[in-house]
C-alpha cells in the first residue's frame, strides 16, 4: 500500500500529539495528585486531642499582629465556631479532619481549602470589609452534609480592640 508523503507527515504528526496528551495525563496524574495542595505538613487524626495546636481550636494574635485560627473540621460542625477575627490584618488559617474529608469555604472570598485527616491545609487572607461570612463545608462528608456551616465575624479592627479593652460601642 503506497501512502502520500503529506499523509505520512499528518500520521506522524496525529501519533505525535497523541503521545503527548497521554504523556501529560500520566504525568500529571503521578506527580501532582498524590498529595493535597499545601505545604505537606502530616498529624495523626486519632490524637487530635493530644497534639497542643489541635487540641484546642481558636483564634491567636501573633507577636507581629497577624492572626492565626486554628480550626478542626468534624462531622457536621466546625471547631471553633463562631470565629471572630480582625479587619485588614493578615489571618492564617490552619485546618485539618478528625474523621473524613471535608472542605472548609468562606462565602463571598477566594478562601477554599480541603480539610483532610491526616493532613494541616494552611492559607493566609486578608478580610478587607467587616461583617458576618458563611462557613460551608463544599465537600460530601456525610448524610448531615448540607447542615455543616459555620460562621466568621471579621470586625472592625477599632471594635476588636474596644472589645479587648473591656468598652462596649
Amino acid at each position: 500500500m503506497h501512502v502520500e508523503f503529506y499523509e505520512r507527515i499528518w500520521m506522524w504528526a496525529a501519533s505525535g500529539l497523541l503521545v503527548l496528551f497521554a504523556a501529560t495525563v500520566v504525568f500529571t496524574a503521578t506527580s501532582n495528585a498524590v498529595r493535597p495542595p499545601s505545604h505537606i505538613e502530616t498529624i495523626d487524626p486519632t490524637k487530635l486531642a493530644d497534639n497542643p495546636e489541635f487540641s484546642n481550636p481558636g483564634v491567636t494574635t501573633q507577636a507581629d499582629g497577624s492572626v492565626k485560627v486554628v480550626v478542626v473540621a468534624g462531622m457536621y460542625s466546625f471547631n471553633p465556631d463562631p470565629i471572630e477575627v480582625p479587619a485588614n490584618r493578615p489571618v492564617t488559617f490552619r485546618i485539618t479532619s478528625a474523621d473524613v474529608i471535608h472542605g472548609f469555604e468562606v462565602a463571598g472570598t477566594n478562601a477554599n481549602a480541603m480539610a483532610i485527616p491526616g493532613y494541616v491545609s494552611q492559607f493566609t487572607i486578608m478580610f478587607n470589609k467587616p461583617g458576618e461570612y458563611l462557613l460551608g463545608c463544599n465537600e460530601y462528608c456525610g448524610l448531615l452534609h448540607h447542615m455543616m456551616a459555620g460562621k466568621l465575624i471579621v470586625r472592625d479592627s477599632s471594635a476588636t480592640a474596644a472589645m479587648k479593652n473591656g468598652e462596649s460601642q
